[in-house]
């Protein structure tokens, strides 16, 4: 989806301008010519980013970037300041109005491209993580507002590669005053090794190095796993452009051009430390929504959906080897006189201690599952019906043998009936495994309860 762009100029030549550029590389333009009418259009659409000119009638670009800002609808859009004076008090204002970059009339073709993709991309990830956040809210996982803004402190850690050691040392300087931590290397090799080896948030790398070639160092890190994702600010010098936009074709993300202005790299880092914060949390919601899909919510053991799943994986590598596999049921006897006698928050809490006692009375290549209510699944692979059986009188001792306590002080006598079961042969598939074992089950219940029943094909 391709990024929609808000230009607010009230010179129509300049809003034509900027709209053509950015059309002709495939962004939705939308266009308001004051400050009142951008803050409308970004009332009621969409916006990925606003190009914000400074100088306007009436209410000025700063006041416009504040009230955005300020808004809770709007405040994750970013803002690009456009003026037509490069001066370092303008860039300190923005930045205190909250705004995310600038550009400077006239305004550069790579310089904006490369603003508004960045930023595009950036308030993307936001959306998303704030609809995952959102989501995650009603299924009752926790609020919203404690996700879309969790990525982390500040302050970044990254790693610089310059060989000149005083404009290696002024950087330094400069964002440690911003609150980053920065690790100077001058070899490409050391620096490489650092990023794979070390947490970094953010690689600065010099394109005028006496003895090495950055852009090898650029293609170096996109090719790494472990350092693909790490985003890179390019250093060039004014007279460089095929080298920047080689630098550009290989992954950088962005570029500072020298002399470096301290306002201006100060908000392109902060860019892409958020968006690489932000990338990060986005791959960790799903991971982890990823295992909410496979794990039960109470006990935190593998749910029947995917125990299915690897069950019919398992069987058919037992049927083409011949190795082989014995599943268990196990029933938490007499479960509903615990929720009618004592409540459902103490049935929660023994089926969450069950769970705990079979996974600890269980190997680690054993698949531990809840598959509904008061009825577990131990998946053995190599284990014959013999040990099978045995296992299956192991956990019933473990869940019999000591009282199960609750929070509210009650000691509670558990115990359980297990039906046991293994691949008999190659005509055996998961259904006719799983139906011996809950036949077998179904033994025990009847034959008294607190015991393991075999049931042979």
């Amino acid at each position: 989806m391709t990024a929609r762009v808000l230009v607010v100029d009230d010179i129509p030549a300049n809003v034509k301008l900027l709209e053509a550029r950015l059309s002709a590389e495939y962004f939705d333009v939308l266009t308001a010519c004051s400050g009142r009418e951008a803050l409308e259009v970004c009332s009621r659409e969409r916006v990925d980013v606003v190009l914000l000119d400074v100088m306007m009638p009436g209410m000025d670009g700063f006041e416009v970037c504040r009230r955005l800002k300020s808004n809770p609808a709007t405040q994750h859009i970013p803002v690009v300041m456009v003026t037509a004076l490069d001066q370092s008090s303008d860039k300190i204002q923005g930045l205190e109005a909250g705004a995310d970059d600038f550009l400077t009339k006239p305004v550069d073709d790579i310089a904006l491209i490369t603003r508004v993709r960045n930023l595009g991309r950036l308030k993307m990830l936001n959306d998303e993580i704030l609809m995952r956040a959102e989501t995650r809210e009603r299924m009752g996982l926790g609020p919203a507002e404690c996700l879309a803004d969790a990525v982390g402190p500040e302050g970044g850690h990254i790693l610089l590669v310059d060989d000149s050691r005083r404009t290696a040392q002024r950087m330094v300087d400069m964002l440690a005053r911003a609150g980053h931590q920065t690790v100077v290397e001058s070899d490409l090799q050391a620096a490489l090794i650092a990023a794979a080896e070390q947490k970094f948030d953010l690689l600065i790398v010099s394109l005028s190095l006496a003895n090495a070639d950055g852009l090898r160092l650029c293609s170096q890190v996109r090719s790494l796993d472990r350092t693909r994702h790490l985003p890179i600010i390019m250093i060039v010098d004014p007279s460089d452009e095929g080298r920047l936009l080689r630098g550009l074709d290989l992954g950088a993300n962005d570029y500072l051009i020298r002399p470096i202005d301290r306002n201006e790299m100060l908000a392109r880092v902060r860019t892409q430390i958020r968006r690489k914060r932000h990338s990060e949390q986005l791959r960790t919601r799903l991971a982890e929504s990823v295992e909410l899909s496979i794990k039960d919510a109470l006990t935190g053991l593998f749910n029947r959906r995917y125990m299915e799943t690897h069950l019919k994986a398992l069987v058919e590598q037992s049927t083409a080897t011949g190795r082989p596999l014995s599943i268990l049921v196990a029933d938490i006897d007499l479960f509903k006189r615990i929720n009618d006698t004592h409540g459902h928050a103490a049935g929660d809490q023994v089926l969450q201690e069950f769970a705990n006692r079979f996974r600890r009375n269980t190997r680690g290549v054993d698949l531990v599952c809840r598959l509904g209510g008061e009825e577990f699944v131990v998946v053995m692979p190599n284990t014959d019906i013999r040990r099978a059986s045995m296992i299956g009188e192991r956990l019933r001792g473990c869940i019999a043998g000591e009282p199960f306590r609750t929070e509210s002080g009650h000691s509670l006598a558990i115990t359980a009936s297990v039906g046991v079961a293994s691949v008999e042969s190659a005509a055996d598939t998961p259904a006719t495994l799983f139906r011996r074992a809950d036949s077998a089950l179904y033994m025990a219940k009847r034959a008294g309860r607190n015991r393991v029943v075999v049931e042979a094909a």
